[in-house]
């Protein structure tokens, strides 16, 4: 099957190694020439330190490559995805099936990534989300997905393109669910690394996790996704390994504002994108539309655009009201 990466980042660079693997006929897609011809040239990706390119792996930044693909897996950046769907939309074929793999809501719209890809391309889209770190599926290293479509053959196909002995892939109907769980989890990585960052503990790390879940879950039922979805890979365990990996960087950001810089000190000391900071907003504003109670979102938005100190919404959080722990507790 002839399959195009669009973005040549980390993840997008991991998800061509892998489709290589499998027999695919791959070709990653570079922003810039510069970028392309370097990895041409060295068969390695910055991003992916030490891990060898495969030899059959083709490398473009020309656009027109995504010519003739069965699949079109977009993996740039939520702040570029539109700029670049834009950019391949005139070359793809009328048959194409393109496949989601940013985790992000777009500024302003609130549009969830599938939704601009498939406004700007007007082909039909899967959502492939879950826990997965780059570093460890470039390595070969065992890795679970779930390819969320509302077409059935959709999803089977992107399951059938990326399932190998490490790459497990299991499929879902509900894309609003899986794509709200792999945008919000960011944010609440990035509470728990503030957490880490002020000295705290395990403890409130679990807290932030169990409670930022049941905020996902609260917000994804009101915008019609399945409750259920949030207790499988694109919930709790894209929020788990978000919220306790050294690879996350959102995570990384959040120690770094934890313990005394600014949200974009932070992200210039990352060096690469961390969804998280624009997630937060775009939830809060989701958060409003919907009439849904975000507590931590709410925190999360007052340190990172409103200069509210780490401290003081920690204590906040702390202080609030009295409540049973399920808002249907059962009790008469």
């Amino acid at each position: 099957m002839k399959i195009t990466v669009v973005g040549s980042g980390a993840w997008g660079t991991a998800l061509a190694i892998s489709l290589c693997k499998n027999g695919h006929a791959v070709t990653l897609w570079a922003r810039s020439a510069e970028k392309a011809e370097q990895m041409k040239s060295t068969r390695q990706n910055p991003r992916l330190n030490g891990v060898k390119l495969p030899d059959e792996l083709q490398i473009s930044a020309d656009p027109a490559c995504v010519a003739g693909s069965v699949l079109v897996v977009i993996a740039s950046p939520s702040v570029a995805i539109r700029e670049v769907c834009r950019k391949i939309a005139t070359h793809l074929d009328e048959n194409t099936v393109m496949v989601s793999v940013t985790k992000g809501i777009e500024p302003g719209t609130l549009l969830r990534m599938s939704q601009v890809v498939e406004e700007e391309t007007k082909h039909p889209v899967v959502v492939l989300t879950g826990p997965s770190h780059a570093e460890e599926l470039a390595q070969g290293m065992p890795t679970g997905c779930v390819a969320a479509s509302a077409n059935q053959a959709h999803a089977e196909m992107v399951q059938d393109a990326f399932m190998s002995d490490y790459f497990r892939i299991y499929t879902s109907p509900d894309i609003v669910g899986a794509e709200l769980g792999g945008a919000l989890k960011n944010v609440i990585a990035l509470c728990a690394g503030v957490t880490d960052g002020m000295g705290y503990g395990d403890n409130i790390k679990a807290m932030l996790m169990t409670r930022g879940l049941t905020e996902m879950a609260r917000l994804g039922v009101a915008m019609g996704a399945n409750r259920d979805t949030f207790a499988g890979l694109a919930g709790v365990g894209d929020l788990i390994v978000t919220c306790t990996s050294p690879h996350s960087r959102n995570h990384q950001a959040g120690i770094l504002i934890g313990q005394g810089k600014s949200a974009d000190e932070a992200m210039a000391q990352v060096g690469a994108v961390v969804e998280g900071y624009y997630a937060a907003r775009s939830a809060g504003e989701l958060a409003k539309k919907y009439g849904v109670d975000m507590p931590i979102v709410r925190a999360a938005c007052a340190v990172l655009y409103e200069n509210v100190s780490t401290s003081q919404v920690v204590e906040q959080l702390l202080n609030r009201s009295k409540k049973p722990e399920s808002e249907d507790s059962g009790w008469n």
